[in-house]
Order: structure tokens, then C-alpha cells, then sequence
């Protein structure tokens, strides 16, 4: 048998969908499966490093991440798929940093964010996931999980602004 994945729309600013809180994921079936594989397609095509359900227009609370290990730079990007993901602790220490988005093109800003989080959720086949970030990984899952309640960076960011180097475009490349 041969699985075909698709690549979804991202959907802009101002499309409504994004200013709304996504739906939690009570079904774990063949669907749930197909919108996964077709998320992980549209991330590594964008390219990007994560993207949520409510970003290709559909209402759920469901995340993938893929991220390299900032340590280790030969290692492989790892994929999370966090289904129903919600954060159960955070440090104290907060940090700003610069961030873009697929669903705002051509804008990048300064958010601040913890420095590091504890997640739980749930993988694709339903099990329970717990799992401690920090750093890079820890701003982008909560990047991520604002999408699900309606959050856009530039609601958080202290200023926003056109990228103008070339490191600042690799943000929303």
C-alpha cells in the first residue's frame, strides 16, 4: 500500500482561523493520522520548525515541532507531535528573542518567553507524553501552543518589524 502525503495551505494574517482557540483531539483515528503525516510534510516544506492545526485551517489542538539539538549540530532534527499539548510548569527565568512565523509573513519580532517548560500531551497514537524543553525548543513549543488559543507572536511581541539581514530573514525562511 502507498501513502501519499499532501502538503496543506498555510493560512495568513488576517484569516480568521488563527484568532481562534482550537477544538481539543478526542479522535485518534485514520484522519487524525493523514492530518499529521500532511503536517510534517507542510513543515519540512515551508520550511519551518513547527506548525499547528489551527495554521492549515483546521481547529484542533495539535502540534508538530522538528528541532535540532543546538549542542549537537550533526544530529538530525528531532519530530514531536504533541496532541492536546498544554504546559504543566515553567522556570521563573524569561527571555527575549526574535521570532517569525509561516502564518505572518515577512514580519519577525521580539517575544519574551520561559526559558524553560514542561509540556504534556499526547502522541499520535494517543499515549500520554511528558516532555522538558528549554531554550530554542521551549520558545517554539510555546509559540506553538499560543496557536491553539487564537495567540499570534505580535500579540506578545515588544516590537515587530521587516527582517533586513540575512540572519533575521532565516527566521521566517
Amino acid at each position: 500500500m502507498e501513502f501519499t502525503m499532501a502538503l496543506r495551505e498555510i493560512i495568513t494574517v488576517p484569516h480568521p482561523s488563527l484568532l481562534k482557540k482550537a477544538r481539543k483531539v478526542t479522535d485518534f483515528g485514520p484522519d487524525l493520522q493523514t492530518l499529521i503525516d500532511d503536517m510534517v510534510e507542510t513543515l519540512r516544506a515551508a520550511p519551518g520548525v513547527g506548525l499547528a492545526a489551527p495554521q492549515v485551517d483546521i481547529p484542533l489542538r495539535l502540534i508538530v515541532v522538528e528541532f535540532g539539538d543546538d549542542e549537537d549540530e550533526t544530529a538530525p532534527p528531532k519530530l514531536y507531535t504533541l496532541v492536546n499539548p498544554e504546559i504543566t510548569r515553567h522556570s521563573r527565568e524569561t527571555v527575549v528573542g526574535t521570532e517569525g512565523c509561516l502564518s505572518i509573513p515577512n514580519l519577525i519580532g521580539d517575544v519574551e518567553r520561559f526559558e524553560s517548560i514542561t509540556v504534556k500531551g499526547l502522541n499520535r497514537q494517543g499515549q500520554p507524553v511528558k516532555l522538558k524543553a528549554s531554550d530554542w525548543l521551549a520558545r517554539i513549543f510555546q509559540h506553538e501552543i499560543d496557536h491553539l488559543d487564537g495567540i499570534l507572536f505580535t500579540d506578545l511581541a515588544s516590537q515587530v518589524w521587516e527582517p533586513v539581514t540575512d540572519e533575521e530573514k532565516a527566521l521566517i525562511d
